[in-house]
């Protein structure tokens, strides 16, 4: 009747750790002569590593990640032009608290997307909130938030992300109001000290044939640059068997 009614309160007050483990641990306590305090610090740490996995669940869920990549899977092996060294001093997010940008360079294929994945998803792992966004669908967003004047709201949402991966930027064909909007939310981002984690097959010197004006590309650079680490990967595509006669070794500054 005892066990019904703890059942029931744990039930009640959604204390759903505790729940799962509350016969086993009552059994122990019984068998190995516990303290009510001893059972109750047990039935306590079950709850909190219960409300740790479901916070994780949610940030990763809500982080919009399109594949279930991490670094442990990523094939290091097939691409010596990453230096995997320096890629997992990059997991103890470190480069979140110091708000640092990540800049992989690269062209397609070659490993951006999996390691930003898995550098975002290691920063969910430790705490921060993040979110995935594709280059080109964030402008989309951006470009239409315009319409019903949505876009100071989304610009506060996306620079309250401790991590903000963009994908894929590219050649696009972009207007007046997205470059005007994506230079906003950089320099926001800059303002707050937030990183964010680039993937694109386009060195610096040609995001001024994608972004006009280039006062404006001079501004965004600065601030992007000033806290940034930059990794570029001269590889070949995964997509493809290794090339032997491939250049080995990647190129990484830190600006």
């Amino acid at each position: 009747m005892m066990y019904s009614q703890i059942q029931t309160l744990l039930e009640s007050l959604k204390f759903k750790g505790m729940l799962r483990v509350l016969s086993p641990v009552l059994d122990r306590a019984e068998k190995e002569g516990w303290s009510v305090s001893d059972t109750l610090v047990e039935l306590l740490k079950e709850e909190l590593h219960y409300c740790k996995e479901r916070s994780l669940e949610n940030r990763i869920k809500h982080a919009r990640i399109p594949w279930n990549w991490t670094l442990s899977t990523f094939p290091f092996e097939r691409q010596p032009a990453v230096k995997k060294r320096q890629i997992m001093s990059l997991t103890t997010a470190g480069f979140v608290e110091k708000g640092e940008n990540i800049v992989f360079i690269g062209e397609p294929g070659t490993g951006k997307s999996g390691l930003a994945a898995g550098l975002l998803r290691e920063a969910l792992i430790s705490g921060y909130r993040g979110l995935f966004y594709n280059v080109q669908d964030l402008l989309n967003d951006l470009y239409a938030s315009l319409a019903d004047r949505r876009t100071t709201n989304l610009l506060k949402r996306l620079c309250r992300y401790d991590v903000l991966l963009l994908d894929e930027l590219g050649y696009l064909s972009l207007s007046v109001e997205q470059m005007n909007a994506f230079f906003k939310l950089m320099a926001e981002r800059y303002q707050t000290n937030k990183a964010t984690i680039i993937t694109t097959n386009l060195d610096y010197p040609k995001w001024y044939d994608l972004f006009k004006p280039k006062d404006m590309v001079d501004a965004l650079l600065d601030r992007l640059q000033h806290r940034c680490i930059t990794i570029r990967i001269n590889g070949h595509s995964l997509r493809k068997r290794p090339d032997p006669s491939a250049k080995k070794g990647g190129k990484t500054s830190k600006k």
